[in-house]
């Protein structure tokens, strides 16, 4: 006999996303095909499985196995045990096996998929207009599971009995529909009401749809629970009821985000690429950010959807419910989180009815319960690739690979690692809490981050109960005990108030703090896997720094083994402290307040325009607190630059919104071709070199005295921001950049650094998955805690 003919038995235990994609019907179906024998079954870590036959076969089932895998898996570790053959016959798909430690990759719920579209809306179908239409192919995954391993006794759907045409589907190996979780149809599936705002059930199934497609058609907001979490629905194109949606949502100026019927719909109001395209019907489905046509900024889409802004927060529906309200509907509808400002998505239709009392007219709800809150993720398309703003539906819980053995280091061509400052035999198992803002929690179990669906500011009751609920549900989920709980250096964080909370508890993990924007870097360089060293560049409002002092415009050299702090923005006082935040104004006095030492000659055509937004008298009280110091914190932000410059170009003077008057610069510049910028000198400082704004300031006030446009204005001074990347890196001799932080959610920020950084023959690296605002930050938390080397205190050169 033959080495090839001979029996052999191979085990595979496979990792990855192998849960709720069809992995185990794909392995009958491939052993049954080469006549194999065996088992597959679910695991907390993912898939194990033998095969028995004759060796070669068996070798090539091994092959195919990676090669043939289904679309929406993914293998991220295949370990392979050969054995003596047994003899058995036949293949069969066994009970999960509850054993061990939860490492498999659970998938995130992903849009509805083209059979299940089609069977849909085809009258011959028995699922025909069901708006809880799924399969192993797509449907809630993240949003219904309980535990691990991923079977329907632990989901939400364990409460709905299977009719016994849905029993048979579940069970039949050659189904699309074999052990699909969330399995159901009109007979044993959820269904859905609509509901009065006293919870009195005014309609049922398809025709409580049809009814909230027609009291959305006369201007009426209706509440919509859906896969992960409610929204707020109203027509789009109605003014009145958009304004009306806004003042009860207490929403602002800030966008709304606008649910099309589909693609071509989108087409006649937004310019959309072909990679933008393919991200709006891609299983993910998030928003996409688009710009709208110059010759159609307002037709169709009502003005208070995104108030003076060239863009639009796009989407398409990515569940049945969505599918069949818009093919009902015809026209595009505002879907906003359901939820007043500031606080947590809804997921539950008694909570909505109580919560979104005054905001919804009705609630066109389902009896399927949601385990976690789940919001739409935000993507922007920038230099030809994606850019997750908002990290949440389709993206999580997958996880970012954070290796235990230390970082790739420059010119180590075959990957090998460099040595870790602190070996682990098995790498410690990480909470990290994140930040305060755009909050996000992630789990480190192995080399595997997890990271949680974007869970927001943490400015209210609510939002804060809702993060400590999340940072409590990645371990539950993945039966993991921390032994290391990361926070940011912030003490007056709420997420760095919970991690103190556990630390201090009886054998509770042990507390790591990390510096908020070596946070932001490191998140960058472990997302892009960059051999170090490296220039790790760090832009956004706020955070904590080691000196005391608000820093926000930071520079970090990175090597394996250690963090220096090499730059920084030249710091100025920020008037009234968190005041300035919201109003560009004070950062702009404050600047001027500090180059006054210098004298103030130059800035002479800046007065009037501050004067615009300040009465005199108020002008007056906020210098002389300046020349006092009195709630007047020092800062090296570059966000409160925008800010500033904002102001300076009489663009806005006060936020409605986080980040508003920086986006109105960004937007002033959209269009403008090459500039010269300004200058942007670094210059020594008190502890590291520091770029001088000042001389910016000097070219603001030139360019106003001469009437240059506020478009060029705004252009050069990102041309400024983005020389002097250049200018450290070439200063502190690095060849490699990461850019994180939420200045570079701008576009013509980052595409300008990148372009000149490329042209300086400096590789460069910025997010793509992970995002650069604090949404990234517990990452580069556990990155830090994992490499002890890189955690707080900073080391300070000079």
């Amino acid at each position: 006999m033959t080495a090839a003919a001979s029996p052999a038995r191979l085990r595979l235990a496979v990792g990855g996303v192998v849960q709720g994609v069809g992995f185990r019907p794909f392995v009958h179906r491939l052993a049954t095909e080469l006549g194999l024998a065996g088992w597959v079954a679910n695991s907390p870590q993912g898939v194990l499985l033998e095969v028995e036959g004759p060796r070669g076969v068996v070798e090539a089932f091994a092959r195919r196995l990676r090669a043939e895998r289904p679309p929406q898996s993914v293998i991220t570790s295949c370990e392979a045990t050969w054995l003596d053959a047994t003899g058995r016959n036949g293949f069969v798909i066994r009970p999960s096996d509850p054993a061990g430690a939860a490492t498999a990759l659970v998938l995130p719920d992903i849009a509805t998929c083209r059979e299940c579209r089609r069977e849909l809306f085809d009258p011959a179908n028995r699922r025909f207009r069901y708006p809880f239409i799924n399969c192993t192919h797509c449907g809630p995954r993240f949003s219904l599971l309980e535990a691990l391993p991923y079977d329907r006794p632990n989901t939400t759907m364990r409460g709905f009995r299977l009719c016994a045409e849905c029993r048979a589907e579940y069970e039949n190996p050659r189904d699309r529909r074999f052990h699909a979780q969330p399995n159901a149809c009109p007979r044993c599936g959820p269904r859905l009401e609509l509901w009065d705002a006293g919870g009195a059930a005014l309609f049922g199934g398809d025709d409580a749809l049809r009814a909230a497609a027609q009291a959305l058609r006369r201007g009426r907001i209706v509440a919509v629970k859906g896969v992960g979490g409610f929204h707020l629905m109203v027509d789009a194109r109605n003014a009145a009821a958009v304004a009306r949606l806004r003042e009860r949502k207490r929403r602002g100026a800030k966008p709304f985000a606008v649910l099309f019927p589909d693609l071509a719909a989108v087409r006649g109001v937004c310019e959309v690429s072909e990679l933008e395209a393919r991200l709006l019907e891609s299983p993910e489905a998030p928003i996409v950010l688009l710009a709208r046509r110059p010759e159609t900024v307002s037709a169709g889409i009502a003005d208070a959807v995104a108030p003076g802004n060239p863009n639009l927060g796009v989407l398409l529906p990515s569940n049945p419910l969505h599918l069949l309200l818009l093919a009902e509907l015809g026209f595009p509808v505002v879907a906003t989180s359901g939820n007043l400002s500031d606080e947590p998505l809804c997921t539950d239709e008694r909570e909505a009815l109580a919560r979104l009392c005054g905001i919804a007219d009705l609630w066109l709800v389902h009896d399927r319960p949601i385990a976690r809150p789940v919001d739409d993720s935000i993507v922007r398309v920038m230099l030809d690739r994606e850019l997750v703003l908002r990290r949440a539906r389709g993206y999580a819980p997958l996880p970012v690979r954070v290796t235990s053995d230390g970082w790739r280091v420059a010119g180590d061509e075959v990957g090998h690692m460099a040595q870790p400052v602190t070996p682990h035999s098995s790498p410690a198992t990480i909470l990290a809490v994140g930040a305060h803002l755009k909050n996000t929690v992630a789990l480190a179990v192995g080399e595997n981050a997890f990271l949680s669906q974007h869970l927001g500011d943490l400015e209210t009751e609510p939002a804060h109960a809702a993060f400590r609920r999340a940072a409590a549900d990645l371990p539950r989920l993945y039966a993991a005990t921390p032994e290391i709980v990361v926070a940011d250096s912030h003490p007056d964080y709420l997420s760095t108030r919970l991690a103190e909370e556990l630390a201090a508890r009886d054998g509770g993990p042990r507390l790591v703090r990390v510096q908020h924007h070596l946070a932001h870097a490191l998140a960058c360089l472990a997302e892009n896997e960059v051999a170090l060293p490296a220039l790790g560049v760090a832009w956004d409002g706020t955070g904590y720094g080691e000196d005391g002092t608000i820093w926000g415009g930071e520079f970090f050299r990175v090597t394996p083994s250690s963090v220096e702090r090499v730059a920084s923005l030249r710091s100025f006082p920020l008037p009234g402290g968190d005041a300035a935040a919201r109003e560009p104004r004070r950062a702009a006095l404050g600047l001027l307040q500090e180059a006054a030492g210098t004298g103030v000659e130059w800035a002479v055509p800046l007065q009037p325009v501050v004067g615009r937004w300040f009465a005199a008298r108020e002008a007056a009280w906020v210098r002389a607190a300046l020349a006092r110091g009195v709630n007047a914190p020092r800062c090296s932000s570059m966000g409160r630059l925008f800010d500033a410059v904002a102001a300076l170009l009489g663009l806005r003077g006060r936020n409605e919104f986080e980040g508003q008057a920086a986006m109105e610069l960004e937007f002033a510049a959209a269009g403008i071709g090459a500039v010269d910028g300004y200058e942007l000198p670094l210059v020594a400082g008190p502890s590291v070199p520091v770029l001088d704004w000042e001389p910016v300031l000097r070219g603001l006030a030139a360019d106003q005295a001469t009437r240059v446009p506020v478009g060029v204005r705004a252009a050069r001074f990102h041309e400024a921001l983005a020389a002097a990347v250049v200018t450290v890196a070439r200063a502190t001799g690095e060849n490699r950049v990461a850019l994180s932080g939420g200045c570079f959610q701008n576009r013509r920020l980052t595409e300008r650094t990148v372009a000149r950084l490329r042209g300086a023959g400096i590789a460069v690296y910025w997010h793509q998955r992970v995002p650069p605002n604090d949404g990234g930050v517990a990452l580069g938390q556990v990155v830090a805690a994992r490499r002890s080397g890189l955690m707080s205190p900073i080391t300070v050169i000079l």
